[in-house]
Formats: structure tokens, C-alpha cells, sequence
């Protein structure tokens, strides 16, 4: 007989690629994955796993069983949320991500209605950028992930998620104070050809987009500085070293010394949660996407007003 926690850790080594990997996946020692799998061999009496230089490979039996663990899980987490749905009750343990402005902007007033209509519920967050909390949800590392889309940039969405609209955050550009276009009631991204940009992580998925959208109107960015959150790049414009994308969602409070002005061409970000489709019966799951979708609805009244 199989054990479904080995084929747990089968899985994981397939989506993760190493013995580390599947051990921080499943946050447990690297010698507790090594024991695990010794175990699996000797239940399917196969070799599982070859040595690959310094790392291992699945041998051809490990990623057939591997293929039966992916779906014998999401045949466990159908049936777990079937019980779930059955009883009807939010409870459990519930893990999920958000972007840090999003993290910043819906999770303190979400989170704490969750507690307060469902004390049985445990609620794990940390924040993750999309493209990371989308393999996390993929992995099943989260639940929920709370990510976006740019107006005009899709971010890819693998098969076998679901998701939910959360709100439509309007962005601005920041200046300092002083900058030409300060007084301005709208600008156009053009107009910033000879200033520096204050822009996210090399590689991530909002830095990618702004490269994209700036290329597209004629413009080379000239990138100066990169920070993560949103008040580290606002802090920057306030010292006068750049402008900077400045989204309403999570900007609050505003340093002194910088001004936001709107864009011209409307730059929006549809921000929204997913969660995997084996997974969508969970009371605990249907319970924070509204608690979320509540929050969204109501900044996004504020941001119309």
C-alpha cells in the first residue's frame, strides 16, 4: 500500500526539481524528504530517484508515480473540500499571499473580519509577488493568492485555477514637488522621457510591464533606482531621484514632497485573487474571497469618489 503522505513528498520533489526544494515546499529537513522517499522505494519496490551530479533525478517508474501522486492529491483535496462544503462550517487552517501593496491595502481590514465572523478559522499570510504566489497556489504551498493584471499587460494564468474579481486600482504617476509636470491636472507617459524611473525588481512582473508600456509610447526608460514596496519608491521621489508608477491601492500616507499626478491614458491594475479549482467548494476559501471582495468594494467606492 501506498502511503499518501510519501507520494506528498513525490510530488513535490517532480514540481520542485531537488531534494531542498521539495523540503523548504514542504517545510521539513532535506534528510526527512531523503527518508521519505527511501520508504516510497521500498513500498513500490522501484527506484525512484537516480543521482544527478551533486542531485538526484526521478527515474522513469519515479515520474510515472509521480503523474498518479499529482492526481491522487488533487483527488484528496476535491474530497477534503467536499467534507468541508458538507459541513458547512469556515474552519481549518486557510494560507494566502498578496503583492505588498495589496498586502498592505486589503489584508489588515479583511483579515480581521475573517477573525471576527469565524473564530475557528487560522488565517496564515505573507506577502509574495504574483508570479511567485501563483506557484505557490500551483505547488499547493497556498490557498489563496491575492495578484494583477496591468491594463494592458495580462499576467500569464496556468490551467486549473479559479479566480475572482477584487477591484480596479487606479495609478498615478509621483514627482517631487517641484518637478515641470507638478502642477499638472494629467500627463502622458512620454512627457517622462528624459527623467529617471524608480521601478520594481529586475525581472518582476510590474517592472516587466512598465518597460513594456513606456517602449510602447516611444520611450527608453532610464532606470535608476528599484525597490520592492511602493513607500521605499515614494521615498526615493520625496529625495528628488526619480518618478515612480504610484497605484491608489496601499500609497497612504504620502511623504511629504511628492505629488501624484493621473495619466492621461488611464493606467489601471485589475487586481483579484485564485485558488486552485480542486480547492473551490472550501467554505473557508468562498468565506475570504468575499471578505476580500468587501474590502475592494469599498476602496474602490473611495477611489470613484
Amino acid at each position: 500500500m501506498l502511503n499518501l503522505e510519501r507520494l506528498r513528498v513525490l510530488d513535490a520533489l517532480a514540481r520542485h526539481g531537488s531534494v531542498s526544494g521539495a523540503a523548504e515546499g514542504l517545510h521539513v529537513t532535506t534528510s526527512a524528504v531523503s527518508q521519505q522517499m527511501a520508504k516510497l522505494e521500498r513500498e513500490a519496490g522501484q527506484q525512484l530517484l537516480a543521482k544527478r551530479g551533486r542531485g538526484v533525478r526521478l527515474t522513469d517508474a519515479g515520474r510515472l508515480l509521480a503523474e498518479h501522486a499529482a492526481r491522487i492529491l488533487s483527488q484528496v483535496e476535491l474530497a477534503q473540500a467536499d467534507l468541508e462544503a458538507q459541513r458547512g462550517q469556515v474552519a481549518g487552517e486557510l494560507r494566502l499571499s498578496a503583492f505588498p501593496t495589496a498586502a498592505r491595502g486589503l489584508f489588515p481590514a479583511a483579515l480581521a473580519a475573517l477573525r471576527a465572523e469565524h473564530p475557528q478559522l487560522r488565517v496564515r499570510s505573507q506577502e509574495l509577488e504574483p508570479e511567485h504566489a501563483v506557484a505557490g497556489v500551483i505547488r499547493g504551498d497556498l490557498d489563496l493568492a491575492v495578484v494583477l493584471d496591468w491594463y494592458n499587460k495580462p499576467m500569464p494564468m496556468p490551467d486549473g485555477l479559479v479566480k475572482a474579481s477584487i477591484l480596479d486600482d487606479p495609478a498615478d504617476i509621483a514627482m517631487p514637488v517641484d518637478h515641470p509636470l507638478a502642477g499638472r491636472d494629467e500627463v502622458g507617459l512620454e512627457e517622462f522621457a528624459d527623467d529617471e524611473w524608480i521601478t520594481w525588481g529586475q525581472g518582476e512582473f510590474c517592472h516587466e510591464w512598465l518597460m513594456f508600456t513606456l517602449r510602447a509610447k516611444g520611450v527608453e526608460p532610464q532606470v535608476g533606482h528599484r525597490a520592492a514596496e511602493t513607500h521605499t519608491q515614494l521615498g526615493l521621489v520625496a529625495a528628488g531621484l526619480g518618478v515612480c508608477v504610484a497605484p491608489l491601492l496601499g500609497r497612504h500616507p504620502m511623504p511629504e514632497g511628492v505629488v501624484t499626478v493621473p495619466v492621461r491614458q488611464k493606467v489601471r491594475r485589475h487586481v483579484y485573487v485564485v485558488w486552485r479549482a480542486d480547492a473551490d467548494r472550501r467554505p473557508s476559501i468562498r468565506a475570504a474571497v468575499r471578505a476580500l471582495q468587501k474590502v475592494g468594494a469599498d476602496l474602490g467606492r473611495l477611489a470613484d469618489g
